[in-house]
């Protein structure tokens, strides 16, 4: 049995060591914001924060996740940052088929939050691993660019 502290709430989850976390998510725990999308943490889609941080979830284990606390889509508008980004996602109107964004908000969260003004090149730095597919690039460098933190 595992415990895991995910958006503030602890969780047992009774999971073999190498199964990816995105399965835990969505499959064991119905928190099925993370999407699914390459499987090989290429596209971004499943995007969460360890500890802070903004990782792949399909490749993190849950060997590597115990006692670090995870923040999921369903949770990251809890934080000040988190609200103040997907607030300017809708501002923006980022959101075209919307099945990457959920990996672009929390992606943009962890940027914000060590980088309150970071430059396009920044941007384009932190967000080069999520993948849209509709292009909406443009509006989310400007949705970033919109939070004052």
């Amino acid at each position: 049995m595992k415990k895991l502290t995910i958006n503030g709430q602890v969780h047992d989850v009774d999971v073999p060591d190498d199964m990816p976390l995105l399965w835990v998510l969505r499959d064991v725990l119905g928190l099925t914001g993370t999407k699914y999308g390459c499987g090989i943490a290429q596209c971004g889609a499943c995007t969460i924060h360890l500890g802070g941080v903004a990782v792949r979830s399909c490749q993190t284990t849950m060997d590597m996740v115990e006692d670090i606390p995870i923040t999921t889509i369903e949770g990251v508008g809890d934080t000040p940052i988190g609200a103040k980004v997907q607030s300017a996602w809708l501002e923006k109107e980022v959101v075209q088929c919307g099945y990457c964004q959920s990996g672009q908000i929390m992606s943009a969260t962890a940027l914000l939050t060590d980088n309150p003004r970071p430059t396009d090149t920044d941007i384009d730095d932190a967000l080069a691993g999520n993948i849209c597919r509709c292009g909406t690039y443009v509006r989310i460098r400007e949705a970033i660019h919109s939070v004052t933190v």
